[in-house]
């Protein structure tokens, strides 16, 4: 089924605050306080969403800024994944199913 557009405006004010329209809190399910995210597309455009709420996991947020500060640190370590890499990561990970939203088992907790 097709929809059509909805579109709405609303104003700055000087502090550059502005209310969500009614229309945009019902079509996202928007509460007081919950947030909102905006995405700002290469075009200029810029996408509103409800924010999700996500569980970050210190180890893991450590270690992404670890590698990131690395790779700030040395560009000239970064090396393009080489066919054979590639090759040898698909051997050693053939037939091993995954899946993410699956719960944990007691072991793995």
């Amino acid at each position: 089924m097709l929809q059509a557009a909805v579109e709405t405006e609303s104003t700055l004010t000087d502090r550059f605050q502005t209310t969500v329209p009614s229309v945009v809190r019902q079509a996202l399910h928007l509460e007081k306080k919950d947030k909102i995210k905006f995405t700002i597309q290469p075009d200029g455009s810029v996408l509103l969403s409800r924010s999700v709420e996500t569980q970050e996991d210190p180890i893991v947020e450590s270690f992404l800024a670890f590698v990131a500060s690395d790779m700030q640190n040395h560009p000239e370590k970064i090396q393009p994944l080489s066919a054979s890499m590639r090759e040898r990561i698909e051997m050693l990970t053939a037939g091993i199913e995954l899946d993410l939203d699956a719960p944990l088992a007691d072991e793995d907790e």
